[in-house]
């Protein structure tokens, strides 16, 4: 039987590995790991054009940005979750999986340094009139009118997070100097912050912080899993735990707020939840949400321009600009900017099912087609016939808590839940259509990124507010208890032959080059 969770230990990472961006890339250029370039690059379509040709591979070094002689930008950071892995010290996916479920609950209490010893204010600009003048802002494709700045993670601690501390990310378009929009995804952590002072037309102080330790990346993608880190929760905390020793705060210049001391640069300044203004001048000029193209989305279509609160920059305060402070310049809707989304993701469902009923869960996993908040998969490993029944307690559990969510698939421990074509494989051999798919929540709440989704205003504009959530849906492709034998895979007798006995390296290198798809799975199990 499988341990509870709260028996495992967290990951420690090794020191000096992964506490600041810089010291990360020096572990990974050791690993042989990084690839950079002194070639100018262009901002604008350049930087994820290039991404997009290289996504799920090594991290990439921008060390010459047009137009910016003082900064680099690095992208792809995430992409390869086998380099994430490494990093902290976890065996592989699903050892991540569990380790991230411990530290969710097991945070380790983050220290403030004093402002002389922040490497995140060697250098302070005061009142700054042109904050994209600081910044890298990055145009993702031809269909986006304008640039915007998309990888700073905000910092919200105190009494404006109950007490706690928040990381997330918040797209920005500067187009009045030093007054940006600032999105916020409703039901996020920030738009329970923000919804706390809206009615007192109180501004919300707070920072975005630009190249974080890599483990407050990992955290800034958990959207939507309050169930499990509820309003109040300790983030960077968390963040400490994964990385093995305490995140460094400091407290920012311009602004009652505390910023992540060792990144690369970082905007003080507050949220104003009243002053709305559009995020782009052509929804702007046309006075209609919704419906122009700006910045793509995680569900893998493009985002749309929205009226937005606005942030109000007070002060700037970064590594010193000879040293060339660096922008995670981060790619939507590739694996660099689905993997920060989904690895606390997964570990927040695993801990909200095993939650429910201890043993039964052996793992989680969002592959990328599911889009990082879209969907999840469920293994499970069923003891007894009272076990039978809580897959679909746990489907309906993770569509309820996690706001967006729209495909659970529950399966069980025979089924390789990486391999998209053993789920299809399962979907096409174990589901009862008539009995096995549910829709638990029809009449919900959703999110507005899916175009199903939004396509449910009608004609009005496609706002949160005018759109309705389908319910998402549930399949239950598990074996049922009992009937074992019935469902039984043949199993190969791959352990019990070698290939080298027979043929040469060179032989077997020319038959497995050859080999794509589902055969990986299977010849690896043997089934």
């Amino acid at each position: 039987m499988q341990q509870p969770v709260r028996n495992e230990q967290t990951s420690v990472a090794t020191p000096n590995q992964a506490f600041d961006l810089r010291s990360t890339l020096e572990w990974l250029r050791a690993q042989g790991a990084l690839i950079e370039t002194d070639k100018e690059v262009d901002p604008d379509l350049q930087v994820t054009g290039l991404q997009k040709h290289m996504d799920g591979g090594c991290p990439i070094l921008f060390n010459n940005v047009k137009g910016k002689p003082n900064h680099r930008v690095i992208t792809n950071l995430f992409g390869d979750i086998a380099i994430i892995n490494k990093m902290f010290g976890w065996t592989d996916d699903a050892d991540r999986v569990k380790k991230l479920a411990h530290a969710l609950s097991h945070p380790v209490k983050p220290v403030e340094i004093a402002q002389s010893d922040a490497p995140c204010q060697e250098f302070v600009i005061e009142k700054p009139d042109d904050v994209n003048k600081w910044l890298v802002p990055i145009r993702h494709t031809t269909y986006e009118p304008e640039l915007t700045v998309g990888s700073g993670i905000r910092c919200v601690t105190g009494q404006q997070f109950d007490g706690g501390s928040d990381l997330g990310y918040n797209r920005m378009n500067f187009r009045w100097g030093n007054v940006g929009t600032f999105q916020i995804s409703p039901g996020s952590h920030m738009w329970q912050v923000v919804n706390k002072y809206y009615k007192e037309d109180q501004p919300v102080p707070i920072t975005m912080c630009f190249g974080v330790p890599p483990a407050c990346t990992l955290m800034a993608g958990a959207g939507f899993d309050y169930a499990i880190l509820p309003m109040g929760c300790d983030e960077i905390g968390i963040a400490s735990a994964v990385q093995g020793a305490p995140i460094r705060l400091v407290k920012a210049r311009t602004v009652d707020a505390m910023a992540l001391a060792d990144c690369e640069l970082v905007l003080e300044g507050y949220v104003n939840p009243r002053d709305r203004r559009f995020e782009t001048k052509e929804a702007e000029d046309s006075g209609i949400q919704g419906r122009h193209h700006f910045h793509p989305e995680w569900a893998g279509y493009m985002g749309k321009s929205y009226k937005a609160p606005t942030f109000h920059v007070t002060g700037i305060t970064m590594r010193k600009p000879e040293t060339k402070p660096i922008i995670f310049a981060l790619g939507v809707h590739m694996l660099d900017d689905h993997n920060i989304d989904t690895t606390v993701r997964e570990a927040a469902i695993y801990e909200l099912c095993n939650r429910l009923q201890p043993g039964i869960v052996q793992n989680v996993v969002i592959p990328y087609c599911m889009t990082d908040w879209g969907g999840c998969i469920i293994q499970v490993k069923k003891r007894h016939q009272i076990d039978e029944g809580w897959q679909r307690n746990f489907m309906a559990a993770a569509l309820s808590c996690s706001q967006g969510m729209r495909l659970a698939i529950a399966v069980s421990e025979d089924v390789d839940p990486y391999s998209m074509d053993d789920i299809m494989w399962c979907l096409t051999t174990r589901v009862n259509p008539r009995t096995d798919i549910l829709n638990p929540i029809p009449g919900g709440r959703g999110q507005t990124f899916m175009p199903a989704e939004r396509m449910t205003s009608g004609e009005r504009q496609w706002t949160a507010s005018n759109t309705q959530f389908e319910g998402g849906m549930g399949i239950d492709a598990t074996v049922p208890f009992g009937y074992e034998s019935d469902f039984l895979r043949p199993v190969y007798p791959i352990d019990k032959v070698r290939p080298e006995d027979w043929f040469s390296t060179k032989d077997i290198e020319n038959a497995r080059k050859r080999m794509h798809g589902w055969v990986h799975s299977l010849a690896r199990t043997g089934r």
